[in-house]
């Protein structure tokens, strides 16, 4: 351990996980440590179902009609993958899909008047919904085939919108959508966790909607793929990589110290060795004088019985929940697997509820999600604190991940990703660069 590293990364979450495989692959020499003895940090998914029982504090042995707690992997942060997503992306390049296997998530609903129903995104499926009524529907068919056509490279598709200056909420007026509409557009195509985006540029709602429809299109039943034996899998598969070109990894490594000179970081003390690096990433738990806390997620792990009432018996399913519907800021999300994607035990189902706090009685606000789960076996609860550096490490040279907010898929994630590569190498991450880098150590395929 007492050498001297590129780069040394603390903390075993997703984030640290790619950005360590991406060194690596950048011929970088890594070292990867970590003080809990598994891999995942804050987004492990955790086995057997015991030790999620006291990791809540919940007293005595799950029940025997929980089944064998080796049949769990509970993940204690909900996300699934967009398809055509910035995460599915880095796994085909990287080719860390060779370590995992995904299946598709059964369906995207939306909640509506204190009901559910199933998100309309093909122009079929629209017409048949029952969220609209049939003026309504042609008119959202009509804003679909424009978003469909879009090309911000392309002004003939624009029709007299600037997508670097019309607010989205004038798009919506230009196609006479209603409230209901916008609702659901907003957030469960555009994945918004608030209303703010209707009063910024257009350009990037509608390449939402697109990144929604394409990954749609590819597998049909929903944009959202997520990977048997849980999310704790992603970690692990881009540690493999990182530890095929060279990488080192140390789990159960109690880090005493990150020693900084002049400023700038020179290395991280562990057990009465010190390792040498010039650049360090970690996740904010390690430098909890470098983060500030710009607010609050709860989440929700409900244990059912049964598929949530509804959803057509799906055996994984998204529920959101937008805030307009329950006189909120930010919407709430339902993210549900079960014993198809091998995380949990027979017949058994998995669902977290989460969303970021706006009050002081953070269960009361998610009280319309748990009323559309009802009965619940068993809850466990948990408030964190989203926590973002306080700068940029241009100078420390002391990398900080984002906490995990509370949407549910990967995109804002990997924004991260992208920051802090832009920020510790000066360039823009290029997904077609680590493409071939990878095919000049393993061949064109």
């Amino acid at each position: 351990m007492n050498e001297e590293y590129d780069v040394i990364v603390l903390g075993t979450g997703l984030t640290e996980c790619i950005l360590s495989g991406i060194m690596s692959v950048n011929g970088k020499k890594v070292l990867h440590m970590d003080r809990n003895p598994y891999y995942g940090g804050e987004s492990a998914s955790i086995t057997p179902l015991d030790d999620l029982y006291k990791r809540f504090k919940i007293p005595g042995a799950p029940p025997a009609s929980m089944g064998r707690g080796r049949d769990w992997n509970v993940d204690l942060i909900p996300k699934f993958l967009m398809a055509n997503g910035q995460l599915v992306k880095m796994l085909l390049y990287t080719e860390v899909t060779r370590y995992l296997d995904f299946k598709v998530t059964e369906g995207s609903f939306v909640y509506k008047g204190g009901k559910i129903y199933k998100v309309p995104s093909t122009e079929a499926e629209a017409l048949a919904s029952s969220l609209m009524g049939l003026f309504e529907k042609r008119r959202f068919r009509k804003f679909l085939v424009y978003v469909a056509n879009f090309d911000e490279k392309d002004p003939r598709t624009f029709e007299g919108i600037d997508p670097k200056k019309t607010a989205m909420r004038e798009v919506y007026k230009k196609f006479d959508l209603g409230q209901d509409v916008i609702d659901f557009t907003g957030h469960a195509l555009a994945l918004y966790r608030t209303d703010d985006y209707l009063d910024q540029p257009c350009c990037e709602t509608i390449n939402r909607i697109k990144l929604y429809s394409e990954s749609l299109a590819r597998y049909g039943k929903s944009p959202y793929l997520y990977p048997l034996y849980g999310l704790g899998e992603l970690p692990q598969g881009f540690a493999r990589l990182s530890a095929i070109y060279g990488g080192t990894y140390m789990l159960n490594k109690p880090i005493e110290e990150i020693i900084v000179q002049n400023g700038k970081v020179i290395g991280v003390k562990s057990e009465g060795e010190v390792a040498r690096c010039k650049q360090l990433i970690c996740d904010p738990s390690y430098v909890k004088d470098r983060v500030e806390k710009v607010g609050q997620v709860i989440r929700v792990i409900c244990i059912l019985s049964h598929p949530i009432k509804n959803t057509n018996d799906a055996n994984s399913c998204q529920i959101i929940i937008p805030q307009n519907q329950v006189n909120r800021k930010s919407d709430i999300y339902v993210c549900m697997i079960s014993s198809a994607h091998n995380v949990a035990a027979q017949g058994k189902y998995i669902a977290i509820v989460s969303t970021t706090v706006e009050t002081k009685e953070p269960e009361k606000e998610i009280r319309p999600a748990l009323e559309l789960l009802e009965p619940i076996e068993q809850k466990f609860v948990s408030i964190s604190d989203l926590l973002v550096p306080k700068d940029l490490g241009t100078e420390s040279q002391i990398f900080i991940s984002r906490t995990y907010d509370a949407t549910t898929h990967f995109e804002t994630t990997c924004d991260d990703i992208k920051d802090i590569y832009k920020r510790m190498t000066g360039s823009e991450f290029d997904f077609e660069e680590m493409k071939r880098k990878k095919n000049d150590i393993y061949g064109e395929d």
